[in-house]
């Protein structure tokens, strides 16, 4: 009979452990819901954001009748913020070098930008900028390849070896 209340005790503290586990998990998963609701709002209103800018520079260059270098750079700085936008909705993930490639276009329309006010050493420092951007994207290539991982695949789909 001595162990009846030993096991009763047991028996209760199994309950409460697993009510506080249910609990602390129930509130896991609405905390986990809430940032993903946060992302997504994020995400969409960086992709209408985006839209929205990339709609003014179509309508500048309607207005002004021409287009130049720096107005396409601009355009394709949207449509790789676009792009990125896009991936991480889809896949959930972002690949490094996404960011890196709107660096280099950022510092190629700078440069463009800048060419006839800038010193030579600022153009040179520009343009040393992008091509280490450059090799920085090489080398993450090579690594993809070198070391292929389950990038492209959704969330919840892959599949652990």
């Amino acid at each position: 009979m001595a162990t009846e209340p030993a096991g009763s005790l047991r028996k209760t503290m199994t309950t409460r452990n697993n009510a506080a586990r249910s609990w602390t998990e129930r509130l896991r998963r609405q905390f986990e819901q809430f940032i993903d609701l946060a992302e997504l709002v994020g995400l969409v209103l960086i992709g209408l954001a985006t839209t929205f800018a990339m709609g003014q520079e179509v309508w500048k260059i309607v207005v002004a009748g021409q287009v130049s270098l720096t107005d396409l750079l601009l355009m394709f700085l949207y449509l790789e913020v676009l792009a990125m936008d896009a991936r991480y909705l889809r896949l959930g993930q972002l690949p490094v070098r996404f960011p890196l490639y709107i660096a280099m276009a950022s510092l190629a329309r700078d440069l463009i930008l800048r060419v006839n006010v800038a010193g030579g050493q600022e153009l040179l420092f520009t343009a040393a900028g992008i091509v280490v951007l450059a090799i920085g994207v090489l080398i993450l290539r090579y690594g993809q390849h070198r070391y292929p991982g389950h990038d492209d695949e959704p969330r919840g789909e892959r599949t652990e070896p």
